[in-house]
């Protein structure tokens, strides 16, 4: 079996050496091969420099040539990488590598066929870190608009670590549309179109401050909601 790890970067020249680390260290029973796809979305703080340095016959590299977002850079991932189990992993810190074993043992079992890792769940929010409890609300008043929409019960519609087996993959890619953060409840919205089967498992969150680089603001936060009517309606 062969996992595809798809990074969106764009502006993470502080995070993206450990995070490539921890990627590294990853090892899973079941998984023989792992591709790592980095999308750098034009960066403009020297992320495109770590990227040139590294080994190309060891990562799968592509430059955008104009910033177009986090759900373009995912969509590029998609289309580039070739395994059988997809995962998105942000460059950020905000999540960690270790737990990619329980988000991919589901689909390996084949027990579902989408895996979402929940920052929400009871067993983890104790031992999260939340930065924002204004954002904390807003996120879980988001996903109960999504649910209502899309017919699924998820704790998390907007957690980054979001695992697709290679037939939802083939199904949901030549569909989406998104460029931006809408990328999410876009995922979403197509995985309860195809009636995949879906299951949620609890991870670990660092939340990042808007001074550590945390790039979502307000406005993204007024355009989620159009964006879950938009693509599940």
């Amino acid at each position: 079996m062969k996992l595809s790890i798809i990074i969106p970067i764009y502006n993470e020249k502080h995070t993206l050496p450990e995070l490539l680390e921890r990627v590294e260290k990853v090892s899973i029973e079941g998984i023989s091969e792992k591709e790592i796809v980095l999308v750098d979305d034009f960066s403009i703080d020297g992320t495109k420099n770590i990227l040139n340095s590294l080994n190309k016959s060891h990562y799968k590299i592509i430059f955008h040539e104009k910033n177009q977002g986090k759900g373009a850079a995912v969509r590029t991932g998609f289309k580039e990488a070739s395994g059988d189990i997809f995962i998105i992993q942000d460059a950020d810190l905000e999540y960690d590598p270790a737990d990619y074993k329980k988000l991919i043992e589901p689909i390996l079992s084949g027990e579902t066929d989408v895996v979402y890792g929940s920052r929400f769940l009871e067993d983890g929010l104790r031992r999260n870190k939340v930065v924002y409890r204004h954002g904390y609300w807003y996120s879980r008043m988001l996903n109960w608009i999504s649910n209502i929409l899309s017919g699924l019960k998820l704790s998390d519609t907007y957690t980054c670590y979001k695992v697709f087996s290679r037939k939802a993959i083939n199904r949901i890619f030549p569909l989406l549309k998104s460029k931006k953060f809408g990328i999410d409840p876009e995922l979403t919205a197509l995985t309860a179109k195809f009636k995949f089967r879906i299951l949620e498992v609890s991870i670990s969150y660092q939340g990042r401050t808007y001074q550590e680089g945390k790039k979502i603001n307000w406005k993204d936060g007024l355009a989620a909601v159009w964006h879950i009517i938009k693509y599940n309606l």
